[in-house]
């Protein structure tokens, strides 16, 4: 097994690529009621499709293990600049899952500093179906990751108040009016070029 470190221009993103065989995913049959609940799939904190072979959630734990092995994931992308937990490297090496790593920092409101140029190079990853199955995820799965998606949505053309819309599902209460504004603000121009192999985008 050979563990390979890619650093991206200005160190934006850590790219972790495990080479080696990957785990077949556990049977789907469904859990009879004597199973214990340790037998149970249990998804990351808001765990969502957001479309074909595309996903979301907050930080995945060791509980979220065997359901994120039901994916298939090829990769992730993680938000968060914290290192990725060893349990969490573990998880990937074991299952050949690539890890590309944009740290923005977590701030509070006034959320004024989102790195438009990292959420730029975010999404060419989210973009390149070689990296898909793939799941997208920060802390909470609310604000980096909203802001993220929202920028997706930009590209397969929804309107702003559908955008919006989504965002305020998973951040509810603590949705930010700065991130709404850099959603709305965000230039798709340079990368509405890239294919978009999304089924939402398909005429």
């Amino acid at each position: 097994m050979k563990l390979e470190l890619d650093h991206v221009t200005d160190e934006m993103c850590r790219t972790i690529e495990v080479v080696g065989g990957v785990h077949l995913p556990p049977s789907s049959a469904a859990a009879s009621d004597g199973e214990c609940a340790d037998d149970l799939f249990i998804p990351p904190l808001n765990f969502a499709m957001v479309d074909n072979g595309i996903f979301r959630s907050g930080f995945p734990d060791s509980n979220n293990f065997s359901f994120l092995q039901t994916l298939g994931l090829r990769s992730i992308i993680c938000l968060c600049p914290e290192p990725y937990p060893e349990t969490n490297m573990e998880f990937l090496k074991s299952n050949g899952i690539k890890l590309f790593q944009f740290g923005i920092e977590g701030h509070k409101e006034p959320f004024i500093n989102i790195p438009e140029d990292t959420i730029r190079e975010a999404l060419k990853v989210v973009l390149d179906v070689r990296n898909h199955p793939i799941l997208i995820h920060c802390k909470r799965g609310k604000h980096r990751t909203g802001c993220l998606v929202g920028c997706l949505r930009k590209l397969q053309r929804w309107c702003l108040s559908s955008v919006f819309d989504e965002y305020q599902r998973f951040a509810a209460a603590k949705a930010r009016v700065a991130d709404q504004r850099f959603m709305e603000m965000f230039d798709v121009s340079s990368v509405k070029h890239l294919p978009m192999p999304f089924s939402c985008s398909k005429r």
